[in-house]
């Protein structure tokens, strides 16, 4: 790489000073989830009498399908509540959590 090209990525690389915090979604994602809780909101007679069909197959139990009810339904909640990350606690230095319990008559 270039003392140029260098000097350019160093250049880049500054505080950020504004826009939106860690963490924050964008505002079409915060409408979406929005407009998407409302509809459900709306229906939730409709979308259960849909689930409750799919599940006991609408009259025929060559086709029901509880499981993909139960799917359908997941996959309907991401969207009103989306996933959480998985977050791993580690301790210093990447190694373990350490928990050290003291009496309170000690400390005071």
């Amino acid at each position: 790489m270039s003392e140029l090209e260098t000097n350019r990525n160093q250049q880049k690389k500054r505080q950020k000073t504004g826009g939106r915090a860690p963490g924050v979604p964008n505002k079409a994602t915060r409408e979406f989830r929005e407009t998407v809780t409302k509809l459900l909101s709306d229906n939730a007679d409709n979308v259960a009498v849909w689930l409750e069909r799919v599940a006991t197959g609408g009259g025929n139990p060559e086709k029901a399908d509880p499981g993909k009810a139960l799917d359908l339904m997941a996959k309907l909640a991401e969207f009103a509540a989306p996933k959480l990350a998985r977050t791993e606690v580690t301790g210093a230095g990447g190694g373990p959590v350490v928990v050290a319990a003291t009496n309170l008559d000690e400390r005071l």
